[in-house]
């Protein structure tokens, strides 16, 4: 097995297996390899020095990231999967969201999921009046559009 180091567009760093640089081409080209990050299914292989997954290896495994472990590599990708899905289920009504929000609170407009910013102190007073609101913020990588 090689093991090749790609990237996505958005900049998002990882490692893909395959039986040999034809192999990633080849998958690369029908859009099956996708970044663990944010789904993105244009991939390019990052230079590289060559490396083979042999079994019975053992030791440290060159190029490892430095900067997250595999369990925080798999948890970054498991909440970046989580907001893409409530991205795909909500409607952005943008600066919009208090008075929306109000809205269908009080059955002023149809009943839906919805996301958009609002300040602070206008986030307290829909919770005072008992309407739920959640802060999440958004990575740079999803605030563009979905693809």
């Amino acid at each position: 097995m090689k093991v090749l180091d790609l990237q996505c567009p958005h900049g998002h760093r990882f490692e893909g297996w395959f039986a040999s640089a034809e192999d990633f081409e080849s998958q690369a080209a029908k859009h099956l390899v996708e970044c663990p990050i944010c789904g993105a299914k244009e991939v390019s292989r990052l230079p590289s020095a060559p490396r083979l997954n042999l079994s019975g290896a053992s030791g440290a495994q060159p190029g490892a990231a430095a900067n997250a472990s595999p369990a925080q590599q798999e948890w970054q990708a498991r909440a970046m999967r989580a907001l893409r899905e409530v991205l795909e289920k909500t409607e952005n009504v943008g600066d919009r969201f208090a008075e929306e929000a109000r809205r269908i609170h009080y059955n002023e407009a149809p009943a839906r999921n919805i996301r958009g910013v609002t300040i602070p102190e206008d986030a307290k007073a829909l919770v005072e009046e008992g309407i739920d609101v959640m802060p999440l913020p958004l990575p740079a990588a999803l605030k563009e559009p979905l693809q």
